[in-house]
This record gives C-alpha cells, sequence and structure tokens, in this order.
C-alpha cells in the first residue's frame, strides 16, 4: 500500500475509522519493511546531501499525541545529522508576533542538501489561531491562499515539500494520552492544554480538514497518515519520502580530476 497525495480534494474525510491500521498492512512483516525504507533512505539523504541541488521539506502536523516526535525519532533516526534539521513550532513570541506569520517559517527553511522537518509549521496559524479566535476570521481566512503562494515560491526555488497529517482517532488519542500521564518519563511534556484542545475536536476537525482541502496543491500535497498504529505512522511516511528522494534521483558531483591526482602523492 502507498500514500497517494491529495491533489485539490473536493472532500476530505477524517473520521475515526479513517486513522485505523489499513488491512493491506499486516503487522508481522511491517517492522522489517519499514527498516528496509529507512535503511533506503540513509543511502538516499547522503547523496542528497553531497547533489545540493533542493532541499526538501517535510511538514508533521497532528493532533497532540498524533505521534509527531515519534515519526521523526523513528523515520529519519537514520539520516545523518549534518544533513537533517528539525524545528519545532511554538507559541510565537514577542518578536514573532510584530512580523506576518511567515516570517519566523521563512526563516527556518532548510537550505539545499538539506532534510528539513516541521514539528508543527505554519499551519497553525489556520488552526489554532482559528479554533481559538487569536484573530479574526477576515484575517486567518486569507492566509490559505497566503500559504499556498509562499510554497510555490519555495517550490520554484528548489525546496521540495511533503506535507503529512498524522491522523488519530479519539480512542486512541485518549490511551496515549493516559500513557503519557502516568509514565515519568512522558508526563513531563503533558500540557493541559492539551485537554482544552481534546474539548474542541470537532471544531480542530473543521480546521484541519479545511487546511488540508484548500492548501493541498501540485506543489505542495498534503498525504493523511492512518496514525492509530505507530509502526503504520513510520512505515507510510517512509515510503512517501524514500519514493520522493528516489523520482528526485540524487547524485553525487564529480570530483575534479586534479584533486584525485592528490592519491598518488599521499605517503
Amino acid at each position: 500500500m502507498h500514500l497517494e497525495p491529495l491533489i485539490s480534494p473536493k472532500r476530505v474525510n477524517l473520521r475515526d475509522r479513517d486513522a485505523r491500521r489499513p488491512a493491506e498492512l499486516r503487522d508481522d512483516d511491517l517492522k522489517d519493511r519499514t527498516e528496509k525504507l529507512t535503511d533506503r533512505l540513509r543511502d538516499l539523504q547522503r547523496a542528497f546531501y553531497a547533489d545540493g541541488r533542493r532541499a526538501l521539506l517535510v511538514v508533521l502536523q497532528g493532533r497532540d499525541a498524533a505521534g509527531k516526535d515519534g515519526a521523526i525519532r523513528k523515520v529519519f533516526g537514520a539520516c545523518n545529522p549534518q544533513g537533517c534539521q528539525v524545528t519545532s513550532f511554538k507559541q510565537p513570541t514577542p518578536l514573532e508576533l510584530r512580523h506576518d506569520f511567515l516570517w519566523r517559517v521563512h526563516a527556518a527553511m532548510p537550505p539545499h542538501g538539506m532534510i528539513g522537518l516541521f514539528n508543527r509549521s505554519h499551519y497553525e496559524d489556520v488552526l489554532v489561531v482559528r479554533v481559538n479566535d487569536l484573530v479574526p476570521k477576515r484575517v486567518w481566512s486569507k492566509r490559505y491562499d497566503q500559504i499556498n503562494d509562499f510554497e510555490r515560491m519555495l517550490t520554484q526555488n528548489g525546496v521540495v515539500i511533503l506535507k503529512f497529517f498524522l491522523h488519530v482517532s479519539r480512542d486512541e488519542q485518549r490511551l496515549r494520552l493516559i500513557e503519557r500521564l502516568e509514565d515519568p518519563e512522558k508526563n513531563w511534556k503533558f500540557n493541559a492544554g492539551d485537554l482544552d484542545d481534546r474539548a474542541r475536536w470537532k471544531e480542530y476537525t473543521a480546521a484541519y480538514t479545511d487546511a488540508i482541502r484548500k492548501c493541498s496543491t501540485k506543489w505542495a500535497p498534503w498525504y493523511v497518515v492512518p496514525a492509530d498504529s505507530n509502526r503504520v505512522r513510520d512505515h507510510l511516511v517512509a515510503d512517501v519520502v524514500v519514493r520522493t528522494l528516489e523520482k528526485l534521483n540524487p547524485i553525487y558531483p564529480s570530483a575534479d580530476p586534479s584533486v584525485l591526482e592528490l592519491a598518488s602523492t599521499i605517503v
């Protein structure tokens, strides 16, 4: 099974049943298949870094406990850290609020040769901002077109964009939040605001649906990842990233012949 990009979708399904493990992905061999993908990703990323003609931006969005941190760790842990950068977007600082909402995002874009991983992103400005009424509708409603124009500009300048919505069901999120609270290695990152967001489940579903429907384009597509199973989540994300890099076909640059001649001088 391969995830397909949503290109200008008329309808986006974010029902609880859409978060479940697809029947095609059996658990018995999924771990081995994912390991093969991450091994392939490691090789491709090394060539991508050396090639240096493009950048890859991977956007990870999802509700609390959807597994954004886990996907970064399990999928991209195989990559050389020298060629990856992770940016986590939290509440804007006073300085960031004095700029347009894309200012801090543009500054975090990966340079050519790098894979940039966004844990949350500029889409928070049509999600959290919308649901919590932080700015008027007349402001956030214009941001869909602004995001599309921004992402088009990036792709025209050598940035390849993949956007993943990690879709977790309401029941699975409940289990994960309880587990997080009961685990001393995880409860430190529990935020009471997570429960406020859970109470606005329908509002967030509507906001995510509009963000995906209005901002899934040919140049920057969204992928909806069924994320109730961590193994399924990791496998599907790794598969899309590997297939994308293979299409880009990164190549190692040829060495200068005069440099190669130095081999005979090394003693």
